[in-house]
């Protein structure tokens, strides 16, 4: 519970200091928002499912094909076994920004990035028969992020995306196969062909 508390002071802090950049910056600030589920995949497990949402900010100084990312994202993984009274879960609550360039397209745009995020971990486990009575671990831990993916709609005011992202945490490193919605502030129209002579 410690560890959640601060997740969300972080990313509260996160979140006003995007607000700022978007009102220091009226050329460019927040031009979508990306809603995703995720297939997770780590480093000695079996994959399960995960949700996260992000924000895209562009800054006027940058190019126009280049977007910051700032994301929040979560799994939670819940395992029993009756025959050995035995029930466990682990959480990760993840903050991080990414910076992603955007390769030029119509109906679809690859693009790749990286960044750095904070992991927010933590393991309980209850298995009374062995003389474990609600244990607990949390800790934190940050790492690269790496990421490569493809956008659809991206000059319509919704869109998708799919994308696989790579976390290399030392011991919890993870790969995640991540879908989802965008919604795109103001859409720029696709290039208009010009006239040949």
């Amino acid at each position: 519970m410690r560890h959640l508390a601060r997740f969300i002071s972080a990313a509260s802090i996160a979140a006003c200091l995007t607000g700022l950049a978007t009102a220091a910056h009226a050329g460019g600030g927040l031009t979508g928002v990306d809603a995703m589920t995720a297939t997770v995949f780590q480093e000695g497990q079996s994959s399960f499912s995960g949700l996260a949402v992000r924000f895209r900010v562009q800054d006027p100084r940058l190019l126009e094909s280049i977007d910051l990312t700032p994301t929040i994202e979560y799994w939670r993984n819940s395992s029993t076994v009756d025959a050995f009274d035995l029930h466990a879960v682990r959480r990760d609550a993840t903050l991080g920004a990414d910076i992603r360039y955007m390769l030029p397209g119509d109906v679809w745009r690859p693009y790749f990035g990286t960044g750095l995020a904070v992991h927010f971990l933590s393991s309980e486990v209850d298995a009374p028969r062995f003389g474990i009575i609600k244990a607990n671990d949390s800790l934190t831990k940050g790492g690269l992020t790496l990421l490569a993916g493809v956008a659809f709609g991206t000059h319509s005011r919704i869109g998708n995306f799919v994308e696989v992202k790579g976390h290399f945490v030392g011991g919890y490193r993870q790969l995640k196969l991540n879908m989802g919605l965008s919604w795109n502030r103001s859409p720029s129209p696709p290039p208009t062909p010009t006239p040949g002579n």
